[in-house]
Parts: structure tokens; C-alpha cells; sequence
């Protein structure tokens, strides 16, 4: 127990890189050690263990080498410090001056084209910086320079460093056989190779002065929407953005492909596009207001909007286009409807849940603004029907996080989470634990307890002994991996920095959706296949997806959330926790998505019961309220989803394109009469 805490604390992932970490410290306490003796053997097997301990750190365990570099123990400085050591060494075993003074300066020109690199490196980042980044729309007439060459341009400071190794070897090697011929070799190498490095980005900072100017970018980027013509446009801003964030948008690609409708999809944080998952449509990045305003979105009818934030006035400004609040799923907490959506022209909800959860604020939001048009995102759940149930029931905990603020803390994490665990191990379930991304952002608390469950999960899990799914795990880690860089690269995301992706950014030549589906199917059978029916699983990554854990799961146990109203879909068995006991009337009246669930109280005395109605499913007295409540919350099955989201986006669109019509009609007369 004490080396996991060691481990959270130091950010390392297990005893090897504890232990990596624990050799670094001693490499580095043994420098100064050997360098006073002197010691030249103890010298040099310090150095070699800091510089392998160091790298490997780098590779393993990146959030300890982060936590050192805030403790102004960065790379650069524990190089410095290799270096003096070995200079004190060299003076104290009596060392001739000359070879001193030339070590002193090798290493000091050393760093200071470390130094120089470093500001070329700098200087040509900056000029890279596009006002706008673009995929999927044709910018080869744009004159942007290639990005440099990878070995030069990443991870350079890591590279240039390590290039004191051959004056270092040089140095030790002289000290040790009393010939200089080494020294000077070593030193040769590290200036020569570092000032050809220096020489070779040099060039491609002329290169980079090149780069177009701002206004013919956007002529540019605005001759391509004349010719693709974009109708509707789903609008992204979030100010921390992250993978955590990005599915916000990623939902709904798949249904803005459906359309008849020429979508856009408009994203105004770089970061967005390291997160963006496969597209054919037109992708636009712009994160400033004023270079916004340059772009000629005269034709868009409709823009989406899946999420309320500030840089959403940036867009509402175009009186031209209607303005919808898509969401990013239907929950019951407050923020589903929020008297900030009266911004917008409609609100589009999944099913009747959704309209009369904004009553709550109808004297902020009308009636005829609310708009049902299904959840498009949830064809990929398969119903209870369809399902096929493992040797053991499989139970999935998908808790919510703690909200921006106390009174959005609906999360069973705090009050009941460990010990839920603890009685559905007893149990003996198969358990998919799948946290929300910002669990323990706010709250120590929950991440304690987050932390908590994963531990006892793994420990269950060596008990288990589920050897078969771990060698199976093994052997298809190779496919898995291919599949997932076979995945990125068709997202876009290994297409190199943000000038790079706009150079190369062409309208699609095939639709891939194909492939990417195939993949997607291919990796989770293999996932699955892998960890066997009886291993526990933490989900933190995007794969496995969550609709596919939903697939996987026998029963969902989860607070008030939007994944709850994504699970009623498959008519599965589901429960919500009431950490705070409320009288189960009360809590099915303040909670809509509660009228199909079982309701699990603090002490988990009804766990039990409701595991009997997975494994006996004649004794699911809830099956006929989730029957309701599908309906009632995602809106009927026929039309589908997607005819009537298409349906909505097309009315809207005319009746704008109308409205616009009228207006000119009306603008015109008005001259005329002038």
C-alpha cells in the first residue's frame, strides 16, 4: 500500500518505474560523490545509470519528469549537472589545464547552440501559426512550406542534449588511458554535429519566412466555402479543451454526414483538432473572434450548437443563419435546461422528457422554440432483446463526476461508491468501471475514491487469476495497437503540426467510413476477446467506446447523468443511485429518467433484488416503465432518429432561407419607395 501511495505521489505507474526513479536519485547523489573522491569507475557507472534511468523515465513515467521539471529539475538542468560533475572530476584527478579548458569550452559552445537551436526552433513555430487551421477542403494553392523534418523539429531538445554524450565518453576516456586523442574526438563530434543541426534549421527558417499572408489565406479558405456551399454548421468552443471535452462534437459527426444538408463543422480551439475524430466534411479552426469574421458564411441557414459557451456570441452574431442548441446528451441535471438556451432560436431535444424539462424555465424558453428530433448518436446500441448474457453478470459503474460546484455534485463516487464496489465483488459480478473523464478534477475526494475502486478491481482481478485473458491480451496487443494508430491516422491526427495539416488538407478522395467501421468492430471484438468473461475492466481511454461497453453490460449502475438516458435505449435493466435516500416517490418525480430504473439507496441494501432481476429476468418488475420511458425520453422508434433530425434540419433551413427572402423583398421595396 505504501508504494502505491509513493507511486501517486511521484505520478508513476508501477514498481519498475519506481524503481527507475529511485536509481535516477541515486545516479545523481553518486556524482558529486565519485567526482570528490575522485572515483572514475563509480564516476562513470553513476553517469550511465542517471542518463538510462533518465530516458527511460521519459518514456514510462512522463508525469514524474513533468512533476520535476515544476520542481525546476527540468532536462536541461540535470544535464548541466552531469556536466559540472564530470569537469570536477576531471580537475581533481589533475587533469592538464588545456584539456580543462578545452572541455569548458566545448561544453559551453555546446550549450549555447542548444541555446540557438532552441530560438530558431521558437521563431519558426511561431510563423507556422496559421490565423485558421483547415481539413477536408482543398488549400493547394496555398503556398505554406512543408514542416520541418521531424527529426530536427520534435522532441529537439531531447536529441541536442544527448549530443554531449560523445564529449562526455571522449573526456572519461582521456582520464582514464591519459591520451587526449579521445577527448578531442568526443569534442569534435558533440560541436560538429550539434552546429550542423544549428546550420540545417537554420535553413528551414528561411524556408518558413515564406509563409502566406494572413489576407491571402482567407481569400483563399473563402473561395473554397464558395465552392462547397455549406448550409449548416455545427459550432465548438470549450475553453479546456481536451479528449475529455471533444466528444461533445465527435457525437454528432456521423449524424452531420447523414444530412442533405452541407454541413461544416467550426471549431475555435487549436487543441480541438488533435481530438476530432474521422470526418469527410469541411473542417474549419478559428480561434480568434476577428478572424471569424473574416470568413464568408453567408450561405449557412442553420448552425448547431452542442454545447453553451462564452465564444458562442461570436457566432450568434450571424443574423443570416437560424441558431439550434443541439446538446451533447439528455440528462436531468440543471444544465439540460438552462435559461441561457433562450439565445438561440430552437432547442432540440431527444424525446418529450426534453421539452418538458425546459417548462422548468418557460418563462425564459417558448413553447415553439423545443423541437423533438431523437438521439441519432444511439443506433449502435443494441436492445435487451438482442443480448446475450455471459457466465457472469456484467455489471457496468458509470458514476458522474462532482460538477463544477456542490450543488451539480451528483455523483455516488463520494458517499457510496467504495463500498458498491465492495458488495458487488462479494457478489461475484464481472465489473466495467467506467469513470467520468473529470472525475477528481474538483473534488479530492472522488478521486480518492476513483483511485479506491481501481485498486480493488485489479485486486479482485490477480485473485481471479484470469491468466487465459491476459495471455490472450498479449497476444493480440500487436493488432490492437495497429488497429488504434490505423484509427489516428485516418482521424487525421498523425498529419503533423496545424500549418502541415492545412497544407495537405484536400477534399476526401474515397469515403473511408467503411474502414473506420470495420476497424472500430474489429477492435472491440478483439478487446473483448482478450480480457475474457471474467476479468474487471477500468475504461479510461476513448476504445472501448461507451456505447460498446453499454453492448457488454448485463445492467448500468450510474447517477443522474446523460448516460443513463443513453442506456434506456437498449431496454436493459438499469439503476440509479440515491446516496441521500430521498423517499423513492420524490426522487422519481425530481428525476425523469429514475421511472424506469431501479433506485439504489445509500447502504445498498437493495443490491441484491436487483441483481436477481439480471439474473432472473422473469423478476424484472421494471421492464414495461423502461418500455415508457424509452419513448418518452428519446422519442419514438419510427421515424428513425436520423429522419427526424434531417427532417428538422431541412425545415429550419427553408424557413430561414425564407425569412431571408421576405427580408430582401422588403429591403428592396423600401429603396424603391426611398
Amino acid at each position: 500500500m505504501m508504494a502505491r501511495r509513493l507511486c501517486g505521489v511521484l505520478r508513476v505507474r508501477g514498481t519498475t518505474d519506481l524503481l527507475l526513479v529511485l536509481f535516477l536519485a541515486a545516479g545523481f547523489a553518486a556524482l558529486p560523490v565519485c567526482a570528490l573522491l575522485p572515483s572514475l569507475g563509480g564516476f562513470a557507472v553513476a553517469s550511465t545509470v542517471s542518463y538510462v534511468a533518465d530516458e527511460a523515465l521519459h518514456v514510462r513515467a512522463p508525469g514524474f519528469v513533468r512533476r520535476l521539471a515544476t520542481l525546476q529539475l527540468d532536462r536541461t538542468l540535470r544535464f548541466a549537472v552531469r556536466t559540472v560533475m564530470l569537469l570536477a572530476l576531471a580537475d581533481r584527478m589533475n587533469a592538464p589545464d588545456s584539456l580543462l579548458v578545452a572541455a569548458l569550452a566545448v561544453f559551453s559552445a555546446h550549450f549555447a547552440l542548444v541555446m540557438l537551436f532552441t530560438a530558431l526552433h521558437h521563431a519558426i513555430r511561431r510563423r507556422r501559426v496559421l490565423p485558421l487551421v483547415v481539413r477536408n477542403l482543398d488549400m493547394s494553392a496555398l503556398p505554406i512550406p512543408k514542416q520541418p523534418p521531424a527529426v530536427l523539429f520534435r522532441r529537439f531538445l531531447r536529441k541536442l542534449l544527448h549530443l554531449d554524450l560523445a564529449a562526455h565518453v571522449g573526456l572519461l576516456a582521456a582520464l582514464a588511458t591519459g591520451s587526449r586523442v579521445p577527448a578531442y574526438i568526443g569534442f569534435a563530434l558533440t560541436v560538429g554535429v550539434t552546429a550542423g543541426a544549428v546550420a540545417a534549421l537554420l535553413g528551414q527558417y528561411v524556408r518558413v519566412r515564406r509563409m502566406p499572408p494572413r489576407e491571402e489565406i482567407f481569400a483563399e479558405v473563402n473561395r473554397q466555402l464558395a465552392a462547397h456551399r455549406p448550409e449548416v454548421a455545427l459550432y465548438f468552443s470549450f475553453a479546456a479543451v481536451s479528449r475529455d471535452f471533444m466528444y461533445q462534437v465527435n457525437m454528432w459527426i456521423e449524424t452531420l454526414e447523414q444530412l442533405d444538408r452541407r454541413p461544416l463543422i467550426i471549431l475555435r480551439e487549436r487543441a480541438s483538432f488533435r481530438h476530432l475524430s474521422r470526418t469527410k466534411l469541411p473542417v474549419l479552426c478559428v480561434p480568434k473572434a476577428d478572424d471569424l469574421a473574416e470568413l464568408d458564411l453567408s450561405g449557412i441557414r442553420v448552425v448547431l450548437y452542442p454545447g453553451n459557451a462564452g465564444k458562442n456570441v461570436h457566432m450568434l452574431r450571424v443574423a443570416e443563419a437560424k441558431h439550434v442548441f443541439i446538446g451533447h446528451g439528455d440528462s436531468d441535471k440543471l444544465a439540460s435546461s438552462n435559461r441561457v438556451s433562450k439565445v438561440y432560436d430552437e432547442i432540440w431535444v431527444a424525446g418529450r422528457a426534453g421539452r418538458d424539462r425546459y417548462r422548468r424555465v418557460r418563462h425564459a424558453i417558448s413553447e415553439e422554440a423545443i423541437v423533438e428530433v431523437g438521439r441519432p448518436q444511439l443506433a449502435p446500441i443494441r436492445l435487451h432483446a438482442d443480448h446475450t448474457p455471459g457466465p457472469r453478470p456484467v455489471v457496468m459503474y458509470a458514476p458522474t463526476w462532482e460538477g463544477w460546484s456542490d450543488d451539480d455534485c451528483h455523483t455516488s463516487l463520494i458517499p457510496m461508491g467504495v463500498p458498491l464496489i465492495d458488495k458487488l465483488l462479494a457478489d461475484d459480478v464481472r465489473i466495467l468501471y467506467k469513470p467520468h473523464p473529470l472525475t477528481g478534477r474538483r473534488s479530492a475526494e472522488a478521486a480518492a475514491a476513483d483511485r479506491a475502486i481501481r485498486e480493488l478491481l485489479e485486486a479482485d482481478n490477480e485473485r481471479r487469476e484470469a491468466v487465459p485473458a491476459r495471455s490472450a491480451s498479449a497476444a493480440a496487443r500487436s493488432r490492437l495497437t495497429w488497429i488504434r494508430a490505423r484509427l489516428d491516422e485516418l482521424a487525421g491526427r498523425q498529419a503533423g503540426d496545424d500549418a502541415q495539416q492545412t497544407r495537405e488538407a484536400r477534399p476526401p478522395q474515397h469515403d473511408d467510413a467503411a474502414e473506420w467501421h470495420a476497424l472500430h468492430a474489429e477492435w472491440h471484438q478483439l478487446f473483448w476477446e482478450s480480457r475474457g468473461p471474467v476479468a474487471h475492466h477500468v475504461v479510461l481511454e476513448q476504445l472501448p467506446t461507451l456505447y460498446e461497453c453499454f453492448n457488454q453490460a448485463d445492467v448500468l449502475i450510474s447517477d443522474v447523468s446523460s448516460v443513463v438516458a443513453d442506456f434506456v435505449a437498449g431496454l436493459k435493466p438499469y439503476v440509479l443511485t440515491n446516496a441521500h435516500d430521498l423517499p423513492d416517490e420524490e426522487f422519481r418525480a425530481a428525476y425523469t429518467t429514475a421511472g424506469g430504473a431501479y433506485l439504489l439507496d445509500h447502504a445498498c441494501s437493495r443490491l441484491p433484488d436487483i441483481l436477481r432481476s439480471v439474473r432472473e429476468p422473469r423478476h424484472d418488475p421494471m421492464a414495461p416503465h423502461r418500455r415508457t420511458l424509452k419513448e418518452y425520453v428519446l422519442g419514438p422508434d419510427h421515424p428513425t432518429s436520423m429522419a427526424r433530425f434531417n427532417a428538422a434540419v431541412n425545415a429550419l433551413a427553408d424557413k430561414g432561407a425564407a425569412e431571408l427572402a421576405e427580408d430582401r423583398t422588403l429591403w428592396e421595396s423600401n429603396d424603391l419607395v426611398g
